[in-house]
Parts: C-alpha cells; sequence; structure tokens
C-alpha cells in the first residue's frame, strides 16, 4: 500500500461502513505477525453481501493505483481474504467469524481507533 497504512484502514473502514458491513475491527499485529501489519475484520450480512464488499473494495482501491497481491474465497463469500500486504482485510459471513475466531488468534494485537463518520448524511449508494 502507498499511504499510510492507517489512512487506508480509515478509509476501506468507512467504505465497508457506508455499504452496511459491521462489526468492524482493526488490528495492529505489526511485531506479532509475519504475515501483515495490520488485520481488518468485518462481517457482511449474507455471501452476496460478502462478495459485493470485497469487489468494492478492490474496484474502491484500484481506482488509487492499488491492486491486491491475493484475494480468496471471492467466489463463495463464505470468508473473503484480500491481502494489500501492509493490511489484510478479512469479511466474514456471520457465524464464520465467531468460529475462526482471528481476534482471539491475534489477542496480543493493538485495536486500532478506526475515524469513521457514522451519520454523513442522504448518499447514493
Amino acid at each position: 500500500m502507498k499511504r499510510d497504512p492507517t489512512k487506508q484502514l480509515d478509509i476501506i473502514a468507512q467504505l465497508l461502513f457506508d455499504k452496511k458491513g459491521f462489526n468492524i475491527l482493526a488490528l495492529d499485529v505489526r511485531g506479532i505477525s509475519t504475515l501483515t501489519d495490520y488485520f481488518l475484520i468485518v462481517e457482511g450480512n449474507v455471501d452476496k453481501h460478502v462478495i459485493a464488499l470485497a469487489k468494492e473494495i478492490i474496484r474502491k482501491l484500484k481506482e488509487e493505483g492499488e491492486t491486491p497481491l491475493h484475494v480468496e474465497g471471492l467466489d463463495q463469500g463464505e470468508w473473503v481474504v484480500i491481502d494489500y500486504l501492509e493490511v489484510v482485510i478479512h469479511l466474514f459471513k456471520p457465524g464464520l467469524r465467531d468460529k475462526y475466531r482471528l481476534e482471539e488468534l491475534w489477542r496480543e494485537g493493538k485495536i486500532v481507533d478506526l475515524h469513521l463518520v457514522l451519520n454523513r448524511g442522504d448518499q447514493n449508494e
């Protein structure tokens, strides 16, 4: 990712929030993971919603010149992983997040304070 990863987390989290993603959590795993610096974990309502959220992230970041290193699970939408190297995004269908409990796996990670605008007025979605 080209810009500050924490700013990128805010942009992605806002996009997910605006598109009705929920239970959004960002973890700083620098120093405890060799996979990435940050995990962003979010849920969608159903598999089609998870797929739509993932495609929207990929589309938006592609507009900014960023392409994911790897995408996994986009065809089923149960659990989609989008790897942008410094930030890895995990999108879950409800129930699967509880099953895999990534927050527990990375419990030593610090929760990142995301800066979301909760009420942005009437927006066209």
